[in-house]
């Protein structure tokens, strides 16, 4: 113990002795251990709040669609010769699928103006068409007022339920519910508020949106529209037993041959989040591609200024063995000055991160979250490096012969 405690205090003095040297060499250890700390926080903040915004799209639900969704290229021509599921394929559903409890079917039209008699929002609000059902699949809860019932939806009324983004945009010091706004120049009345719901995966405002019968939608987009469904299974357990029921009719009645694929998506928040999985293991891959880089040029860097440290130190080094210090206490001494030089720099970059992770959570929006075993790993690493580049010049001053050191000038 008291050759650890006399090494760390010799390791200690050098990196006193020269700290801008010492700091300059542990650079690229700094951004290595600062960009894994900090990707890792992004990721991990990231995939928290996938899991709550998804958690909000219904309890036991899942989604089929015409369109795929996820991330990377897709051949939207290939797709659009898919058939349209319709408000028949609902209807099959609801009387076909014992383990199903509730469907629902909407369209959405994006980018689109909402205005009063004296302000109107910005063209970015997401109109909705759905059936009454809706409201039981989506996970939207209302907060003042109604959502729109039987009579609304056959009748194709011209009502309409709000997000507080919308209220706040034409309504901000007067009540709502049952004011009046326009969608493509026709009338419509406010009969509902939604509770706010934030942000999904921090890009895209849940609150901007509008949701009509899907007949009035109809009547201001167009009929021959694909629409999505929501279905709800009756009970948690029949969760996965529902979406086979749903699977094996619409294959049925889209005529799909027993070998061929699916001609629809079925999504659940698990399979949107595998696919956030998997684009956050290609980003952690490159992340800590970027740090071993670094850590590499680091290591090169204490590898160097450890062959200069021997060199500057022949004579002391001559001395300690004179005096009978053997050459494991010698190869110790330097080894753990490398050690602790890299560790150094694994610290100041653990730091960096957090204060990056900060800002990022300042600035997009949401909590960034570090994992311990990022930090635990990043400090690991760090020292992995500083041993392996320093056992080359501890074991050059382990070797130095005692006479001829003490010679050196």
């Amino acid at each position: 113990m008291l050759a650890v405690a006399d090494n760390l205090r010799l390791a200690l003095g050098t990196f006193l002795g020269n700290p801008l040297r010492s700091l300059l060499t542990l650079l690229g250890i700094v951004i290595g251990v600062t960009t894994v700390i900090t990707m890792m926080a992004l990721i991990e903040g990231l995939r928290l709040k996938v899991n709550n915004d998804l958690s909000q799209l219904g309890a036991n639900t899942f989604q089929v669609s015409k369109w795929p969704s996820g991330f990377g290229r897709v051949n939207w021509q290939k797709y659009s010769k898919r058939k349209d599921l319709t408000l028949e394929d609902l209807r099959a559903i609801q009387e076909s699928c014992p383990s199903v409890g509730t469907v629902s079917a909407a369209d959405t039209e994006g980018g689109q103006k909402v205005s009063t008699a004296t302000t109107e929002t910005r063209p970015s609000v997401r109109i909705t068409g759905a059936t009454p059902s809706y409201i039981d699949t989506s996970g939207i809860t209302i907060a003042r007022g109604r959502f729109f019932g039987e009579v609304d939806a056959v009748d194709g009324r011209q009502v309409a339920v709000v997000g507080v983004d919308v209220v706040d945009a034409l309504f901000p010091a007067t009540e709502p519910i049952g004011q009046e706004i326009r969608i493509k120049g026709r009338p419509f009345t406010v009969v509902g508020v939604l509770q706010r719901r934030g942000s999904f995966l921090g890009l895209q405002s849940m609150d901007n949106v509008i949701i009509m019968p899907l007949r009035a939608h109809e009547q201001l987009y167009g009929k021959v529209r694909s629409v999505g469904l929501s279905v709800q299974a009756r009970e948690p357990d029949l969760l996965q037993k529902a979406q086979d029921e749903v699977t094996n009719l619409l294959r049925r009645r889209r005529d799909v041959a027993p070998l061929e694929p699916n001609d629809f998506e079925v999504r659940t928040n698990e399979s949107m989040t595998e696919t956030f999985n998997n684009l956050s293991q290609v980003i952690t891959i490159a992340s800590f591609g970027v740090c071993l880089l670094s850590l590499v040029v680091g290591g090169i860097g204490i590898l160097n200024i450890m062959l200069v440290s021997v060199t500057e130190r022949t004579k002391e080094i001559g001395i300690r063995k004179a005096l009978g210090a053997r050459k494991w206490r010698i190869l110790g001494q330097f080894a753990t000055e490398a050690v602790m030089l890299s560790l150094l720099g694994g610290a100041i970059g653990v730091g960096l991160g957090f204060g990056l992770a900060f800002l990022s959570r300042w600035v997009l929006g949401f909590n960034t979250v570090v994992p311990g075993w990022a930090v635990m790993l990043s400090l690991v690493m760090s020292s992995g490096v500083g041993l392996v580049f320093g056992i080359y010049p501890a074991a050059r001053a382990a070797r130095l012969d005692p006479v001829e050191a003490m010679r050196s000038e």
